[in-house]
């Protein structure tokens, strides 16, 4: 395993391997902050281009530009409110708040060195991981998925603190959204009201698009006003502010060194769900949100600005790369449509997922998490270059950014499968955004169950299928129904205990 590293690596710093990443790193980052378009679409677009390429080299370009889209993402995630990519969303729940307060900074300090840390950990486990996952992964089925969806969908009811009911009543508006289209076990169209493109479902990019960058975008223009509301940093939009702005950069790079443990948290659970297939990226980002809300001391401050909130949605989101690396390398099972994109270039270049990568093929999967690192240093290099230039951005007036945020939300909504209803989409889910922000409605439930709704129903039907009640008795289902019953009960109990200390307080007054 040590000279297969040593290998690896000096494999990786050829001089061709190293310009070829370097490309697919410039080709990433600008993916990444375009919002909609995606690492996957991008992926198989420039596969073509990977023909006559050496294993290493292939992968080298298309992983190096992969790596980066979530990096990116959340970069526009914390300035701007617009997710790059649907698995930087939750990153915008607490990064763009800091920003609207002046602290811009700190939030992509922050979220940089969290991506960073989180990259490095899942490629980490890549490497320990793979000879021992097999058994692990083959002992799943539907009926353990199936209840790692429900648990996802138990976070959001979490995630919504104080307001159980209206993240209850979110998720399933979420969970009917999901039921639009086909229906996959009658084949026959579902909540579609007679449109032929409501038969594919509600497409998730544009939601995401709308429903928070859309929201932000109609804010600003009601406003008139910046995106940083800082009055100090806003009157000084110099070179004052951007010193202020360096100063809040190092300052969110000690804060993901000195919340360590919430990163390796974090980092293990984008790892995890990476590692499912078919769950997806945006799913490992809120279970990490919600986690990271669930253990902090201040579950108050998230969704209103928490510094940890930003560190456990970028270390997820970069480690969920590598986790959904873990069963396309050793099983040729794709973890998302990424992977899947991923998985047809082993076979333009030759290579057959499975026991081969694991033994004789061995240099170019370590390749893979040496590419994942590098690619990873660089393009959070290449953000904090940039930190005073993006930063300065969020001081203009709204008048002059929102028609070019305006031509980007709709080229990403649009570039999502080239259909002027995905536009509408984007809109719509704005205007629900938008309600949602005045009422005080939480936006994640809806998303997270949109997510999850049409994962759940088909794990559910092949359990009942394959199994009928008695999936209920599996071991590992068991587990994970604890997990759940805690999950629930824990912010419960908790409600419970400072309600109680509130009256004694308030007794003790009296007396």
């Amino acid at each position: 395993m040590g000279e297969a590293l040593v290998g690896s690596l000096t494999q990786v710093f050829q001089l061709q391997t190293l310009l070829l990443m370097l490309v697919g790193i410039a080709l990433g980052f600008a993916v990444g902050i375009l919002p909609g378009l995606g690492g996957a679409v991008t992926l198989a677009l420039m596969l073509p281009f990977t023909v006559g390429l050496e294993p290493v080299q292939a992968f080298a370009f298309l992983l190096g530009m992969l790596a980066v889209t979530s990096t990116a993402g959340d970069i526009t995630s914390v300035l701007f409110g617009v997710p790059g990519e649907a698995t930087s969303a939750a990153t915008v729940l607490d990064g763009h708040p800091m920003t609207k307060r002046g602290q811009a900074g700190r939030a992509l300090g922050a979220v940089l060195s969290a991506s960073a840390l989180g990259a490095a950990f899942g490629a980490i486990v890549l490497v320990a991981i793979i000879p021992i996952v097999r058994p692990l992964v083959l002992s799943f089925g539907p009926a353990e998925f199936f209840v790692l969806t429900v648990l996802g969908l138990t976070f959001v009811v979490a995630l919504s603190g104080k307001q159980m009911l209206k993240g209850l009543l979110m998720a399933t508006f979420g969970v009917l959204v999901a039921m639009v289209g086909i229906d996959a076990q009658e084949g026959v169209p579902r909540y579609a009201f007679g449109e032929l493109y409501l038969w594919a479902g509600i497409p998730l990019v544009p939601l995401v698009v709308g429903l928070f960058g859309g929201t932000e975008l109609l804010q600003l223009m009601l406003s008139r006003r910046s995106i940083s509301r800082a009055e100090a940093e806003v009157a000084a939009a110099g070179a004052s502010s951007a010193s202020g702005d360096l100063s809040g950069l190092g300052r969110g790079v000690r804060d993901s060194f000195a919340h360590w443990w919430l990163v390796v948290r974090s980092s293990a659970i984008g790892v995890g769900v990476g590692m499912v297939p078919g769950v997806g990226g945006s799913v490992a980002q809120f279970l990490a949100y919600g986690h990271a809300q669930q253990t902090s001391k201040h579950p108050e401050e998230f969704g209103k600005g928490s510094i940890e909130g930003v560190i456990a949605a970028g270390s997820a989101n970069n480690a969920k790369d590598s986790g959904a690396l873990i069963p396309t390398v050793a099983f040729g099972i794709p973890g998302g449509a990424a992977t899947a994109v991923l998985l047809s270039a082993f076979l333009v270049v030759g290579l057959d997922p499975g026991p081969e990568m694991l033994t004789s093929d061995l240099d170019v999967t370590l390749s893979m998490a040496w590419v994942t690192i590098l690619a990873n240093i660089v393009a959070v290099a290449v953000g904090f270059l940039l930190v005073r230039q993006l930063t300065r951005l969020t001081t203009m007036p709204g008048t002059y950014i929102v028609p070019a945020l305006l031509m980007l939300l709709t080229i990403g909504a649009f570039t999502a499968s080239n259909n002027f209803g995905d536009v509408l989409v984007m809109l719509g889910a704005a205007v629900i955004g938008v309600l949602c922000v005045r009422w005080d409605w939480p936006r994640v439930p809806f998303l997270l169950a949109v997510v999850l709704g049409s994962i759940a129903e088909r794990y559910l039907f092949l359990s009942y299928s394959l199994y009928g009640f008695e999936w209920l008795t599996r071991p590992l289902v068991l587990i994970v129904a604890a997990i759940i019953v805690v999950t629930l009960a824990r912010p419960l109990w908790r409600r419970r205990r400072s309600t109680r200390s509130a009256q004694l307080e308030e007794t003790g007054d009296r007396l």
